[in-house]
């Protein structure tokens, strides 16, 4: 059985207004779950409409009063992220809490996405860049509006090589995703210190969930295929070991942490606090060296700009 830690009391969210994206399974259902039992309306972020219909569903029979709805959003295609922030920006409301959740994760062979991209760092860190960029003006309206990027431990492993960010070069599924979520670390924390400079009113704040039991371990490999049945041995085996995996309800504590507690900082990286911040209670998370390059982080900035096709304010 999976590791358990403490839970965290979530604050009252009555009246706010949350977007989440990979909202109809694992960590991002288990952090839409818990928005609503909060009080919170909810947007679920889906690619599979029925998927998150069926999620709702599945929320309502928990939480039944529970506000929410379905938007249609692939993060690897940037002409859907950008209606999916037309859509919303249509309907007009403040947006006080966006949750950059949906992700990929390590498929054994090169995928190019629509848009001629790599798949994981399209998918995990550019259409959130995008989706962003596309709900600023709605995030600036809230009166203190929360981004949430969500990130991972191997971010530590990511290096971002300049000219081979797509990995046309040299393709290897984990260093592509570390890649990606170093990446994603480096926006959570840019977007924060972007925010603070230009007066946007935005807390942008990052965590991982350590070792969680979600699906993606064995279908992201295979995109939702039928997968290897050594590896998904491998990974069922494994999750007896108490110490080294936890279950989604103690996942998605530092996101929640990070995304609605008032003693979360700005720019700040949040994980389990156990062994190797694999398992455990919410803790401030090792930043690594590479996520710590202002130079850097700029330059992504600039880069993801051009390959999305936004630009953020200037001020």
């Amino acid at each position: 059985m999976a590791r358990t830690v403490a839970d965290f009391d979530v604050p009252d969210l009555a009246g706010t207004f949350a977007v989440i994206t990979g909202a109809n399974s694992g960590l991002g259902f288990g952090l839409a779950e818990r928005f609503a039992r909060a009080g919170a309306e909810v947007v679920l972020g889906v690619r599979n409409r029925q998927r998150g219909v069926d999620a709702i569903a599945r929320i309502r029979a928990e939480v039944p009063k529970a506000q929410l709805s379905v938007l249609d959003v692939d993060l690897s295609s940037l002409a859907s992220v950008a209606a999916a922030g037309k859509r919303l920006t249509t309907f007009g409301r403040p947006i006080d809490f966006l949750l950059n959740n949906a992700g990929i994760m390590m498929p054994p062979n090169r995928v190019v996405t629509v848009d001629g991209l790599e798949l994981q760092f399209a998918s995990n860190h550019l259409g959130h860049f995008a989706l962003t960029a596309h709900l600023l003006p709605l995030l600036r309206a809230a009166e203190s509006a929360r981004v949430l990027s969500l990130s991972s431990v191997l971010a530590r492993s990511g290096r971002l090589t300049w000219n081979d960010l797509q990995g046309e070069r040299h393709y290897r599924p984990r260093r592509a995703y570390g890649l990606s979520k170093l990446a994603t670390l480096m926006f959570a924390r840019e977007l924060n210190r972007r925010s603070v400079e230009g007066g946007w009113g935005i807390r942008s704040t990052a965590a991982h969930p350590g070792a969680t039991i979600t699906n993606l371990q064995v279908t992201g490999p295979t995109l939702g295929g039928s997968g290897s049945k050594a590896l998904q041995s491998l990974n069922e085996a494994s999750h007896g070991i108490r110490w080294l995996w936890q279950e989604v309800p103690q996942g998605i504590l530092p996101a929640l942490f990070a995304s609605t507690s008032p003693d979360s900082v700005g720019g700040g990286y949040y994980g389990p606090g156990g062994f190797a911040e694999l398992t455990g209670a919410p803790a401030p998370a090792r930043v690594p060296r590479r996520a710590r390059d202002d130079a850097d982080a700029a330059r992504l900035w600039r880069v993801s700009e051009e390959l999305a096709g936004v630009a953020f304010p200037t001020d």
